[in-house]
């Protein structure tokens, strides 16, 4: 009995530290590699880099959306991928842009209004350089975006306060089904161009080509986790913790549970409508645009949310960028093995790179062992 229980202790106390040790053996091993690597071609390594930098910026972008909904919600949100490919469709509805197939070339062509409507863009009549009107165009996409997170949880999550997770789940997995759908009818065939300004352009360091969209999005997730970091400090933060930790206390102590409900949707959409439209632009995709596989990035960022811990906002930020530079390197430096490893292999990295985690961790590396997940 005494050796049963001694050992289920020192089980306990590995699985404590396993996080650390995982993380100290993960960077060693990094830290070897990448030496290596580093005074075989400095150029490549560097420009690999920023490369797995910028991808795993983008998965922490969604991974941030999904930890704020379940902090606050004990849900995991299925329909986050598709929630990002609403918000960067909206936009390219904005730069009213889009590309039709003429004579098997890609023409960009601009549709004149809105589409759905007859309505022109009022942003149109504002003068000014073209990254003024993109700026103003993403701020209104973006405010669609929480709009839409309001009406998703006013109209499917708060009735369900009290049901069974699972319930909740799998609601989200029919919003999921419900705004592809759309969003696959809207695009079609065609590509929906967002018409970011710095396009697929970028600039060299040393020899190296960095993409811009690489910078702009590690500038988005840095902007993200600050702006949660005061947030949580903040007295809605406050709250919003509170409901996370125990919503039948929080409601006690007079907390509005449906308020944090409502800000954590809104925020989750917006972080995921920043993710989609990233996920448009290398080092995700090349096109620029809105296409019917912008929204599958929420599954291509799920590795990271898994292994970050679901309700740890810590994680998402690790777990993403630990991710996207397991994906990157791996798609570079093995790139050589492809005819046994198969073309595909780099998207199976992040999800060998999660198990390893789980076993090792089984509730993330930075999640809580108490939570109870569907």
């Amino acid at each position: 009995m005494v050796g049963t229980v001694g050992g289920r202790l020192s089980t306990i106390d590995l699985r404590r530290g396993a996080p650390v040790g995982f993380l100290i053996g993960a960077l060693a091993a990094s830290l070897i590699f990448g030496m290596v690597q580093l005074a075989n071609d400095p150029v490549l390594f560097f420009q690999t880099l920023m490369k797995s930098l910028g991808l795993g910026s983008v998965y922490a972008l969604i991974a941030l959306g999904f930890v704020l909904i379940f902090k606050a919600t004990q849900t995991v949100n299925f329909a986050q991928g598709a929630l990002a490919a609403t918000g960067a469709l909206f936009l390219a509805f904005l730069v009213q842009k889009r590309s039709v197939f003429s004579e098997g070339q890609s023409v960009v062509e601009r549709d004149g209004h809105i589409p759905f409507t007859n309505i022109s863009n009022p942003l149109d009549s504002l003068g000014g350089p073209q990254w003024v009107h993109w700026s103003l165009s993403v701020i209104v996409a973006l405010a669609f975006a929480a709009v839409v997170g309001l009406v998703v949880e006013r109209l499917a999550i708060r009735p369900m306060i009290g049901e069974p997770l699972f319930s909740v789940a799998v609601i989200t997995l029919g919003l999921e089904i419900m705004f592809r759908v759309f969003n696959n009818d809207a695009v079609e065939i065609e590509l929906r161009p967002i018409g970011v300004p710095w396009e697929i352009s970028g600039f060299k360091v040393g020899g190296a080509l960095i993409n811009w969209s690489f910078v702009a999005a590690m500038v988005a997730a840095a902007v993200a986790f600050i702006s949660v970091y005061f947030f949580y400090r903040s007295r809605l933060g406050i709250a919003m913790r509170a409901v996370a930790f125990d919503q039948e206390a929080a409601m006690a102590q007079g907390i509005n549970v449906g308020r944090v409900f409502a800000i954590a949707w809104a925020a989750g959409a917006v972080l995921a409508a920043v993710g989609g439209i990233f996920a448009t632009q290398p080092p995700v995709e090349q096109t620029i645009s809105v296409d019917q596989g912008t929204a599958n990035i929420a599954f291509r960022a799920l590795p990271a949310v898994i292994l970050g811990g679901l309700d740890s906002v810590t994680g998402a930020l690790l777990g993403g960028l630990i991710v996207g530079v397991a994906e990157i390197y791996a798609g570079q430096y093995a790139a050589g093995h492809t005819s046994w490893l198969g073309a595909g292999y780099p998207l199976i990295v992040p999800y060998v790179v999660m198990i390893i985690g789980l076993l090792v961790r089984p509730y993330g590396l930075f999640g809580t062992p108490e939570i109870e997940r569907v």
